[in-house]
This record gives C-alpha cells, sequence and structure tokens, in this order.
C-alpha cells in the first residue's frame, strides 16, 4: 500500500449516524423556530463542527442559539444512538485488512470527543481504534484538538502530524464535500463515500476517488 496513514472521518464512514443525527438537528433547530429540514441539514452541516450550526443559524435567522443548544442536542442524539445506531457495512473488514498490511489508521472527525467514544463503543469498534485490535499507533482525533474545524486542514494535519506521517503519505476516507475540502487543503489524497453524498459533489470537492461501498475501498488504497 502506497499510504503510511489512512485517516477515517467518524459519521458516515466507520457508523452510519448522519441519517440519526441530521434528522434531530432537523427536529430540534424548527421546535426552536428555525425551520430546517432534514435535506437543509444535510446541505448546510452534514460534515461541519458544531460551531458551524451556531454560524449558520446566526446567519441564516439573525438570531443565536441557546446557551444550552450543545449539550440538549448531543442528549437526543447519544440516546438515539445507544438505541440503534449500526456500523457502516464492511467497515470492520477495511479496518482488519489495514492491520494486516501493518497500516496505521485513525478517526479525524468534527464530533466531539465523546460523541465518537459513543458512537464507537455501541458499534463495536471502538477497541479498533484504542485497544491492541487498533494496529499500530490507531489513534482518535476531533475537532475538539484543533482551533478551526472542517472545510480547514487543520485537524487531518494535527493527526498526520501526531501520527507521525507526512500529509502527501496520508489518505482520507470522507463522505462530505466539507471534509473533502479540508483533505484537499492538507494535501491529502481523499477518497469519497457516496452513501449520503452524491459522487459528483465529492468530486466537485476535489476527491482523489468515489467509491459507493466498503468493499471497493482496499483496492483504491493500493
Amino acid at each position: 500500500m502506497r499510504y503510511g496513514l489512512v485517516i477515517f472521518d467518524n459519521d458516515g464512514v466507520l457508523v452510519d449516524s448522519e441519517p440519526i443525527s441530521n434528522r434531530i438537528l432537523a427536529g430540534y433547530l424548527t421546535e426552536l423556530g428555525h425551520p430546517t429540514s432534514y435535506e437543509d441539514s444535510l446541505r448546510d452541516y452534514m460534515g461541519g463542527a458544531m460551531h458551524r450550526i451556531h454560524e449558520g443559524v446566526l446567519e441564516r435567522f439573525g438570531k443565536p442559539l441557546p446557551a444550552e443548544f450543545d449539550e440538549a442536542f448531543h442528549a437526543r442524539v447519544f440516546a438515539a444512538f445507544r438505541r440503534s445506531l449500526e456500523p457502516v457495512a464492511g467497515v470492520g473488514e477495511v479496518l482488519e485488512k489495514l492491520a494486516a498490511d501493518g497500516v496505521p489508521y485513525c478517526v479525524g472527525s468534527s464530533g466531539s470527543h465523546e460523541r465518537i467514544r459513543v458512537a464507537l463503543t455501541k458499534t463495536g469498534l471502538w477497541e479498533r481504534f484504542e485497544g491492541a485490535g487498533g494496529g499500530a499507533g490507531a489513534r482518535i482525533f476531533s475537532s475538539q484538538d484543533v482551533g478551526r474545524g472542517k472545510p480547514a486542514p487543520d485537524l487531518f494535519l494535527y493527526a498526520a502530524q501526531e501520527m507521525g506521517v507526512a500529509p502527501e503519505r496520508c489518505a482520507v476516507v470522507e463522505d462530505s464535500p466539507l471534509g473533502v475540502r479540508a483533505a484537499v487543503a492538507a494535501g491529502m489524497d481523499v477518497y469519497g463515500f457516496t452513501a449520503m453524498t452524491s459522487a459528483e459533489k465529492l468530486t466537485e470537492a476535489g476527491a482523489t476517488a468515489v467509491f459507493a461501498h466498503m468493499a471497493e475501498l482496499p483496492a483504491l488504497l493500493q
């Protein structure tokens, strides 16, 4: 494999969380008097950190979200995750192959460390990144660790630095245009997963290649 590190987004790439969290987000924003459809949420906020939601609502509606918004939103999302979250089909096999080939991998997510932990624990993937099953140097990185979230390159550059791999030897796996743009800005190849976003949008954002099923990914990384 030509890469020294594979960086996985979490939501929508490792865990099938985007439909759950974006339905909850759209519903909660609408409750608060900021009418938002599920499609609006996917288009405007998918792949972004929490500050992007605050900025988007303020720009669109001219009114800030309440101080308790983040805590209340996360409580709803985590409860839903614990009930019904599943891993993305085939991702376990991809991680197993990377580990068998001795290729380090890590998480680079816009979500908080708590959100990542809840999601990966529920789906049985936690130990692949934090335990012995994760392969050499496997780690978890959140937008909480850097000053700016995606589409800024900071998170991916930080992950590469911490893992000791030059950006040009990193591959990123993303499912949102924001994430693809962040990887491109970091000087990394990025593979766009089309489960939630069209191939056209990911390609327009700069994806090196796109794929529809996780079983296709190992060949792309060779």
